[in-house]
């Protein structure tokens, strides 16, 4: 935590930096799935994660869990705040072919949401992610955990770690702003 610290203060002496960057924003990163996992810098300065599951009920018509997301989102910047930024961890590739359908309705649904509440989103490579967590661009779940568990997070699963590292990501590298 100490290095947040140091750098929330370092970023916020850069008089230029976008507003929806600067560290007393609330900022979310996800890891978009069936199984959600989430980061969120509130604008206090405290950071959340977790996850979320989308997983459709036995009598869910094929829409509920992209209703059910928006529910969450909407959910989420009711209590803590409007949020100023959104990442995402941005797949180019899928094991599935249901894994690729899911990941593009969230990802459909997400950007949908953002634009219609003028919320500034990103999507972030998977190796970059991976490479900023734990200095390898192909880093397996296990790794990532360990790297979420190094900043003092306790994640649930890999889905959560991942959101964390692309949360630490966007406020280390003002999100990719350079």
């Amino acid at each position: 935590m100490a290095d947040l610290t140091l750098a929330t203060s370092a970023r916020e002496a850069i008089p230029d930096l976008p507003v929806a960057h600067r560290a007393d924003r609330t900022l979310l990163a996800l890891d978009l799935g069936t199984t959600t996992g989430w980061a969120l810098h509130g604008a206090d300065g405290l950071i959340t994660s977790g996850t979320v599951s989308f997983r459709p009920g036995r009598f869910d018509g094929g829409g509920m869990r992209y209703l059910r997301f928006t529910n969450w989102l909407a959910e989420l910047e009711r209590l803590s705040g409007s949020i100023a930024a959104i990442w995402f961890e941005e797949v180019r590739r899928h094991a599935g072919t249901d894994a690729a359908h899911v990941y593009g309705g969230l990802m459909a649904t997400l950007t949908a949401w953002a634009e219609l509440r003028g919320v500034p989103y990103e999507g972030v490579p998977v190796g970059t992610i991976k490479r900023f967590a734990t200095g390898k661009g192909n880093a397996n779940k296990d790794a990532m955990i360990a790297a979420a568990r190094a900043r003092g997070f306790s994640p649930a699963d890999d889905n959560e770690a991942d959101a964390i590292a692309i949360l630490f990501w966007a406020l280390e590298t003002k999100g990719g702003i350079q």
